[in-house]
């Protein structure tokens, strides 16, 4: 591996020789001095050069003949281009960045970049397009450093219980939930489906006597909707647990997984986000509140706004008012509404004792957006049977699914998140399309 210094590392150093290498930012070409912003995927460093123009005409030495090298080589630096250097770090508080300044003395230019076709207030769509240079902004970097730290953060609380983690299958023989969002793709001489969500399988693990899952990964939708919060592809942040008494068990692990997640970014990128974003980490305080779905409909409705169907979930602007409200009486960022009636639910959540209109279940809200949903699973294989048909499901198409309930399984649950949800309303951001690396949407397949 070629050696080099991380730039955020230099400044540990002392005084004396050092290799850095990344692209080129901007570059300051003056009379008598050069100077070079590089950048790496850590951070900036000031490059100075002192600028050799003109050769002696009495006789050229080596050494001004390589000087005037540098200095043209500089010159031509084109913003983006990948370049090493090797010189001579000093510190300076004078230098504005950090404080550092190294001193070239070699140059190599590995990988020259042509003009670039994006700027900072390019268009959000224009920016996808070239989304490799895009993500070459701080700004943009930090998201995905966020995104590592944060989903660190998770998998720190699921080991340490003792779930295990599962890789599902994303190619399915049926649907898991709703047919209408299915990707149909051909499979030899017959077809298959892009899985919507790892639930059969994580609540397959659960018949295998694993105990407790989770899984961060695709998920697909077929939903032609071109909103700020909907992707085709999108992944997926899911976790199953076994001996649950209710849907309580279930949002008690919500919450230990998100102020767990919360906390451990805003512990290492804290002063970054409020630099680059604007906005602070705001750690959730546990219990979250609780407000059955039909009560957070009366308060929205007291305070001025109807959500248009009666046996409706939450519409949008609904979950705004709903947020608007929770923040203002309990200073929280996050809202669980549960009790969700089962004409809206799956017909694999279990629905109330003594109340089949309602579900075990939840959705979290988050500063105004749905993040996730949650449940009791129905365990009971007779009842899961007359649920589906309910629903107008074919329960023949579901027989390997209804196996995993016909040989014993515990009374179980857990909830599907959408990470790139999670990120955009943590940063404060206005579309998934920011904080998911690569996005799909209905009109959006490349890069």
């Amino acid at each position: 591996m070629t050696s080099r210094t991380l730039i955020k590392d230099i400044a540990a150093q002392p005084d004396g020789p050092v290799t850095v290498a990344g692209w080129v930012e901007t570059v300051r070409d003056q009379k008598k001095v050069q100077f070079v912003i590089l950048r790496d995927e850590s951070g900036a460093a000031q490059l100075v050069n002192p600028a050799t123009r003109e050769l002696d005409p009495e006789g050229v030495s080596v050494g001004a003949a390589e000087a005037l090298a540098l200095t043209e080589s500089i010159s031509a630096l084109t913003h983006g281009s990948f370049v090493k250097v090797t010189g001579q770090l000093k510190h300076d508080e004078r230098v504005k960045l950090g404080g550092l300044e190294v001193k070239v003395g070699t140059l190599e230019v590995v990988s020259g970049a042509l003009e670039t076709p994006i700027a900072a207030d390019s268009s959000l769509d224009k920016r996808l397009d070239w989304r490799f240079l895009d993500l070459r902004q701080p700004k943009q970097n930090l998201i995905f450093r966020v995104q590592t730290t944060f989903l660190h953060a998770l998998r720190g609380v699921w080991i340490e219980k003792g779930l295990i983690e599962i890789q599902t299958p994303k190619l399915m023989a049926s649907a898991s939930e709703s047919r209408a969002e299915l990707f149909e793709v051909d499979y030899f001489e017959g077809k298959a489906y892009l899985a919507q969500s790892p639930q059969f399988f994580k609540q397959m693990a659960q018949s295998a006597g694993f105990g407790g899952v989770f899984e961060v990964g695709p998920a697909f939708r077929a939903d032609p909707s071109f909103t700020s919060r909907h992707a085709t592809e999108f992944t997926s942040i899911d976790t199953e647990i076994s001996w649950i008494d209710s849907h309580e068990d279930v949002m008690a692990l919500h919450e230990e997984l998100l102020v767990a997640g919360f906390q451990a970014v805003a512990d290492k990128h804290g002063d970054e986000i409020r630099e680059l974003f604007g906005v602070e980490v705001t750690v959730p305080s546990r219990p979250f509140p609780r407000i059955p779905l039909a009560e957070a409909k009366q308060i929205v409705a007291d305070h001025g706004y109807v959500v248009p169907r009666a046996d409706a979930d939450m519409d949008p602007e609904g979950e705004r008012r709903i947020s608007e409200y929770v923040k203002e009486t309990y200073g929280h960022e996050f809202v669980f509404l549960t009790d969700y009636a089962s004409s809206i639910r799956p017909f694999y959540h279990m629905r109330h004792e003594g109340d089949p209109s309602l579900t075990n279940s939840y959705d979290l809200i988050f500063n105004g957006v749905e993040i996730s949903t949650g449940a009791q699973r129905e365990h009971r294989v007779d009842v899961l049977v007359e649920q589906a048909r309910d629903k107008g499901m074919d329960p023949e198409e579901l027989e390997f699914y209804l196996d995993f309930f016909r040989y014993g399984v515990p009374p179980h649950g857990g909830f599907g998140m959408g990470l790139a949800r999670v990120l955009m309303l943590m940063l404060h951001e206005h579309s998934i399309r920011e904080t998911t690396y690569l996005f799909r949407g209905p009109t959006h397949l490349l890069p």
